[in-house]
């Protein structure tokens, strides 16, 4: 199964962009169009079930149903100098929103490397990785009918 068609056209724009201090300039960019989660969806303190493993930023994702049964994600991120968790909230949001569930359930984790780079610390790759894995596990959830 293919990943959603806005995350590849994503990936491979971020993937022309190979000189290193220009891609960051551009996941900064991305990163500034954060958008908190909404308060009628959560508010402080964020349940548990939220939080995403493993996160130095303690970043938090939260589905909504849309009309159409497919998903908007939002997210929070409690560090405020979590920038990369800011980016892949922002990307994951304006990539997976709104696509085919069975397309988000198969989104590989490994995409933290398309979008960062290898250059990450250990730490925070597993922390991205979590996003895209919630994200994917959500939307999984919710086409089994568990969710």
């Amino acid at each position: 199964m293919a990943v959603p068609e806005k995350l590849t056209q994503t990936l491979d724009l971020l993937g022309s962009v190979p000189d290193r201090t220009e891609r960051i300039q551009l996941l900064i960019d991305i990163a500034g169009r954060f958008e908190e989660v909404p308060p009628r969806l959560a508010q402080r303190p964020f349940p548990e079930e939220a939080q995403v493993p493993a996160c130095e930023s303690e970043a938090y994702v939260f589905p909504e149903p849309r009309p159409d049964g497919t998903l908007d994600f939002h997210f929070a991120v409690e560090n405020p100098q979590g920038i990369s968790a800011k980016a892949m909230a922002v990307i994951l949001d304006d990539t997976l929103s709104g696509a085919p569930l069975e397309q988000v359930a198969e989104v590989p984790t490994d995409i933290v490397y398309k979008v960062f780079g290898r250059e990450l610390s250990m730490g925070k790759s597993m922390g991205l990785m979590g996003m895209v894995g919630m994200v994917a596990n959500l939307a999984k959830k919710r086409v089994e009918g568990t969710a």
